[in-house]
């Protein structure tokens, strides 16, 4: 990875902000940037340098991973030597502009800094600094991936892939839920994969109703809808796929609910491409479910982005004014849940291009019975 322009563009950004120096705690925006894939670090990033904060466990590991930051490792808690770099160089943030009683603009990630931890750096910082919510520019930055990103997204959404012949063979009826995800992340880990992305989710039958219906004690019913969502982390990137297989034989409504699921995100799909608001991408599933009666039933939005977390930006959702990029990954999840029947979802991961879109999921949407 060129983690030596990811902090360049970076520091292109943070010119626009008024702040002197960008304090990093989200520790997939430090990975991002640095390189580092440990559980307690800290980056400064300012006009002219990095400044990687870490503890005693992570000294090798930081020696081996850290680029284009200088090393810091501490006896103290990262966010604690950060601040104490900070002050030690105060003169050097502000170059020769540095006046008496003047403040300098610390930018904190809001969004990933607790209240407390904000109120214990503000007090040590004292009152020659101000903590100032900085943009998600980094965020911003890694919706659109590299051709390396890209690649490792791939072979993710591959090996994901690879697994769901093992969920097909392990439903069947008085299975519980949770042996079909242990048999499934089982194959995971034996195929190489870091972890799964989130959770599995494997419900089944009236369970199929809940879209986060994490995997339970449950056993898979004789007749009913199975949804299936998983994923898993291969060299730091998620995958993240729903296809929703039927037990037995299903009804007429069954059939008739996943044609309009399986239409709907097809019809989303075929929005996405280049200069595309993702509301546009969410309206165009939308509008096929309500056509059939069935938008009541359809609850979260109709994807988001993927990478080195399962949710990134953009939020693919109504109101939203993202507009798609080459490179951006996203995913394409409509579903359909209707309380104490079932529910349906699928979902691909897609990736931009500069014509249109690449359907990164191998999977056929076509109803499986079992």
């Amino acid at each position: 990875m060129d983690y030596k322009s990811r902090q360049q563009r970076l520091r292109a950004s943070l010119q626009n902000t008024r702040l002197d120096a960008l304090l990093v705690t989200h520790l997939p925006n430090i990975r991002y940037l640095c390189g580092f894939t440990g559980s307690s670090a800290v980056l400064v990033v300012t006009k002219d340098q990095s400044v990687f904060f870490s503890d005693g466990r992570y000294i090798a590991q930081a020696k081996d991973e850290v680029e284009n930051s200088r090393i810091v490792i501490g006896s103290k808690a990262p966010m604690l030597s950060a601040a104490e770099w900070l002050i030690a160089n105060r003169r050097g943030l502000a170059g020769q502009d540095l006046s008496k009683g003047q403040r300098l603009s610390i930018g904190i990630e809001g969004e990933h800094l607790t209240v407390s931890a904000r109120a214990r750096l503000s007090k040590t910082l004292g009152a020659s600094f101000r903590l100032k919510a900085s943009p998600p520019l980094i965020e911003q930055a890694r919706m659109v991936k590299e051709p390396e990103e890209t690649r490792l997204i791939r072979a993710a959404v591959q090996m994901g892939a690879s697994l769901f012949d093992r969920v097909v063979k392990t439903i069947r009826p008085g299975v519980s839920e949770s042996e079909v995800a242990a048999a499934l992340e089982f194959a995971a880990r034996n195929a190489g994969a870091e972890q799964m992305s989130f959770p599995t989710i494997i419900a089944s039958g009236k369970r199929s109703a809940l879209p986060h219906g994490v995997a339970s004690q449950a056993k898979i019913p004789a007749k009913g809808f199975v949804v299936c969502d998983f994923g898993v982390i291969l060299a730091g990137y998620c995958s993240d796929m729903t296809r929703t297989v039927h037990v037995g034989k299903p009804t007429a409504e069954a059939r008739r609910v996943y044609e309009s699921v399986r239409l709907a995100q097809q019809a989303a799909v075929d929005v996405v491409k280049p200069g595309r608001s993702v509301a546009e991408v969410d309206n165009a599933a939308r509008k096929l479910l309500k056509e059939d009666g069935l938008g009541r039933y359809f609850s979260h939005s109709t994807g988001h982005g993927v990478g080195l977390e399962i949710h990134e930006s953009p939020r693919i959702a109504s109101g939203q004014a993202d507009l798609l990029k080459p490179g951006m990954v996203i995913t394409v999840e409509p579903g359909v849940y209707i309380p104490g029947k079932f529910g349906v979802r699928i979902e691909d991961m897609v990736l931009v291009t500069k014509t249109g879109c690449e359907v990164l999921t191998p999977i056929s949407k076509e109803l499986i019975t079992l």
